[in-house]
């Protein structure tokens, strides 16, 4: 691996600093966004119980806000329980779209280093090119300065590649995930709201 990286020259880099920034945030996104951890079973049942036994208690509304970013959600509409339908949703809907910024953490980082990779790449590769013409002379070519302009063209390309498409493929993953997990707490607080309204049983 070594020989392969000095044989790349300085411009490859860039690229393993991308590629361990973008395993670095692979790992923390799928640890992150977990349905459990955002979106905890029988949360709706569990909230409205223990509201129901302990009404907008501010420690519950605080373990509650604690727990996940769904959690969060419920205790901002908790915490208005008692006023207008408007008002309520207002709250919710101011803490959704902070729940929301939350589960996109990181994403536009990683999906920068996918676009980029393979233009760090190119960067490589014309370097190399340069290296390439560096080596012609009036007397002939220098082969070493060729094979190494070589070097230094191709596996920058290809290790732009091959950091690019992964980062590609899981930008995209996490992109649908965060997606689904949006409408899903949309959905769950919907139900929340309409029940505390009395709109809706349970």
């Amino acid at each position: 691996m070594l020989a392969i990286v000095e044989a790349a020259g300085w411009p490859i880099w860039t690229l393993i600093l991308a590629s361990v920034l973008s395993v670095a945030i692979i790992i923390e996104r799928f640890i992150s966004l977990r349905t459990g951890e955002i979106l905890p079973p029988s949360l709706l049942d569990k909230t409205l119980q223990a509201y129901r036994q302990q009404n907008a208690d501010p420690e519950m509304l605080k373990l509650l806000a604690q727990s996940s970013p769904l959690g969060r959600v419920f205790a901002a509409g908790l915490r208005n329980a008692k006023q207008s339908r408007e008002v309520m949703k207002e709250s919710v809907e101011e803490a959704g779209r902070a729940a929301a910024h939350e589960l996109e953490r990181f994403l536009p980082a990683l999906g920068t280093i996918a676009s980029v990779a393979p233009l760090l790449g190119l960067l490589g590769t014309v370097i190399g090119m340069v290296e390439i013409f560096g080596s012609q002379t009036t007397s002939g070519s220098n082969p070493a300065v060729l094979a190494h302009g070589i070097s230094t063209a191709l596996y920058n390309t290809a290790f732009g590649l091959i950091v690019a498409i992964p980062s590609l493929i899981f930008y995209r993953f996490f992109r649908s995930r965060v997606d689904n997990l949006i409408v899903d707490m949309e959905q769950e607080t919907v139900k929340l709201v309409e029940i505390l309204q009395g709109e809706r049983q349970k």
